[in-house]
């Protein structure tokens, strides 16, 4: 095989990872969360941390799981392993740090994480949950 050939062939082969990296990662509004969690689709888990849930509550549904607590990636494995076939919506305070999580752990290889956009508090772009007024649960 010629030096051109080989070429060809090894960006041909490079495409569908390139598209895949560039495919954006699965994201849903904090009604269309409340909506799937509440129909049995999802699972919910609020990643905040306990000082945040006593400040606003929970949003209702959610499993409480501090990011950063030890242990965190392993407690959201069993998760996976209890709720077999569903995704995993994560939610925050305004949606950045589980847009970062998400990220992070897809290059882990994590499938099935949804970012939930705006979190509780909302951001510019997106409402969050108290402003749609959606339930939450007092903590603790």
């Amino acid at each position: 095989m010629n030096r051109r050939a080989f070429l060809l062939l090894a960006a041909l082969c490079s495409l569908p990872a390139l598209a895949e990296a560039q495919t954006p990662l699965p994201s849903l509004s904090v009604r269309e969360a409340h909506e799937a969690a509440k129909a049995g689709k999802l699972v919910l888990v609020d990643i905040r941390t306990p000082e945040e849930w006593t400040d606003t509550g929970v949003p209702e549904g959610a499993i409480k799981l501090d990011m950063t607590g030890s242990g965190f990636e392993v407690r959201l494995a069993a998760l996976k392993l209890d709720h077999p076939g569903k995704p995993i919506a994560l939610i925050c305070r305004t949606g950045n740090r589980t847009s970062t999580l998400q990220k992070t752990l897809a290059a882990r290889g994590w499938k099935e994480l949804v970012d939930v956009r705006g979190g509780l508090l909302g951001n510019p772009k997106d409402k969050g949950w108290l402003a749609e007024g959606l339930p939450v649960t007092s903590y603790p």
